[in-house]
């Protein structure tokens, strides 16, 4: 058997990549794969089913910032797997999975696991494809990583035939070179709509930030941070949002957000969606008139509905918060005297007292509160990433589980997706490797 194979050659593609961590199952044809993947110092975690471990490397895509990598294998392995595809193409989380596939002179043969996989995950992926030579792996590779979280994030798929994972490569000629990835480049905003987004926000009389995942993918947390306390404007972070500026501030109004949302007169959306989760930005939860600016890496979301607003700033969440910031020239929002802060503070501090009246309820059975309480004083002081799944344990626990750091809180995501759980916490102890609990 020939020393160097096709196997050999995409371990030694996800070494350039600097990719260090693996996640799948192995099985035929894909073995040997992974074998070669450990034997060059990546290490392979290991699942009981493909779901879990595409779960994984989505999550562990949106925790680094560079995308997770899932191996499985064919057919039934890709099925699964397409579980953690299509979360992470919703949610736009950055993965890549490589799948083993039949020989290819045994296509429409009836091989083992024979299945059309690109054509199926060509409905999710940004990119899907299958070599037509072995010399071609790295090249694909290299085209599914970068393309995985380069531009908007997503999820991106290459198919090997088994052939070409045992195939002989070591006097192989026309193998394509690549190099590591550098990250993605960013952009700013145009200069007109930065003016026109300055103009609307000193006018305000009740203005209010929302901080969504995007700001936490993006690493935007010092930016965001300087914005929000130099404009001093209060602000609204979505479930995963949280901590790209401490919970703790005192502009955060998460205590009463449907209050918040009900009175503001304009939104600047950082890196967040009027999709469901926002209530698709109309009545009754927002004003009618409500303007939004919105801020937000693909063309494609600036104007979803909110249709009336025409601010629409394209870029690097975190250039653009600097590049406002810039523009504002000093400018502050009088928080301190503004009728709708004293108004949403109000009902903020009714509802915390309330939260706490619960969280000491010694009612049988035990109300969410206090079992969720229970958790947090039981870990405090503890380096955390808090995974939540389920409807009550993430809307409740969004309240109790207070974020000082970024990309310290995953959840079931724009997709509700349940069952996340133990693939979320493996991803948050494997980028975190420091972590105490998961």
């Amino acid at each position: 058997m020939t020393s160097r194979t096709g196997a050999h050659l995409i371990a030694e593609t996800l070494r350039t990549l600097e990719i260090n961590v693996l996640f799948g199952i192995v099985g035929i044809p894909i073995v040997e794969i992974a074998e070669a993947c450990i034997n060059n110092g990546i290490r392979f975690i290991a699942f009981r089913n493909e779901q879990s471990a595409s779960y994984a490397a989505q999550a562990y895509g949106y925790l680094t910032g560079r995308p997770g990598v899932c191996l499985v294998v064919g057919g039934p392995g890709v099925i699964h797997a397409m579980a953690g595809m299509v979360n992470a193409h919703v949610n736009h989380w950055p993965i890549l999975v490589i799948a083993g596939y039949i020989e290819n002179h045994q296509r429409e043969m009836g091989g083992f696991q024979e299945f059309d996989h690109v054509s199926l995950v060509k409905t999710v992926a940004k990119f899907a494809a299958q070599p037509s030579e072995v010399g071609s792996i790295p090249f694909l590779i290299e085209k599914g990583y970068r393309t995985a979280f380069y531009g908007r994030p997503g999820p991106t798929f290459v198919d090997i035939p088994a052939n070409f994972i045992r195939a002989g490569v070591s006097d192989l000629k026309g193998v394509a070179s690549i190099t590591s990835v550098p990250d993605a480049p960013k952009s700013m905003a145009c200069t007109e709509m930065i003016r026109q987004a300055v103009s609307k926000l000193r006018e305000a009389r009740a203005p209010l930030v929302v901080i969504g995942k995007g700001c936490a993918y993006a690493r935007a947390e010092q930016s965001i941070r300087s914005f929000i306390d130099s404009a001093n404007i209060p602000f609204l972070p979505t479930p995963m949002g949280k901590g790209v500026v401490p919970d703790s501030h005192p502009l955060n109004v998460a205590a009463a957000r449907s209050t918040a949302l009900a009175g503001a007169d304009i939104v600047l959306l950082f890196g967040a969606r009027l999709n469901w989760i926002l209530h698709f930005g109309g009545p009754p939860r927002w004003k009618r008139d409500v303007c939004f600016i919105q801020v937000d890496i693909a063309a494609e979301e600036l104007g979803n509905n909110a249709p009336n607003s025409k601010i629409r700033l394209l870029g690097d969440v975190g250039l653009i918060s600097e590049q406002l910031l810039q523009a504002l020239a000093g400018w502050r929002y009088a928080a301190d005297s503004s009728e709708y802060v004293r108004t949403i503070r109000a009902r903020a501090k009714k509802n915390v007292a309330k939260t706490r009246e619960l969280a000491k309820s010694d009612r049988i059975p035990m109300n969410y509160q206090r079992a969720l309480t229970e958790i947090k004083e039981a870990v405090a002081g503890a380096d955390v990433v808090w995974v939540n799944e389920g409807a009550n344990t993430m809307d409740i626990g969004r309240s109790i589980f207070q974020c000082e750091l970024p990309r310290r809180r995953i959840d079931a995501g724009t997709f509700a997706t349940m069952g996340v759980g133990m693939g979320y916490a493996i991803a948050g102890k494997s980028a975190y490797g420091t972590a105490d609990f998961c």
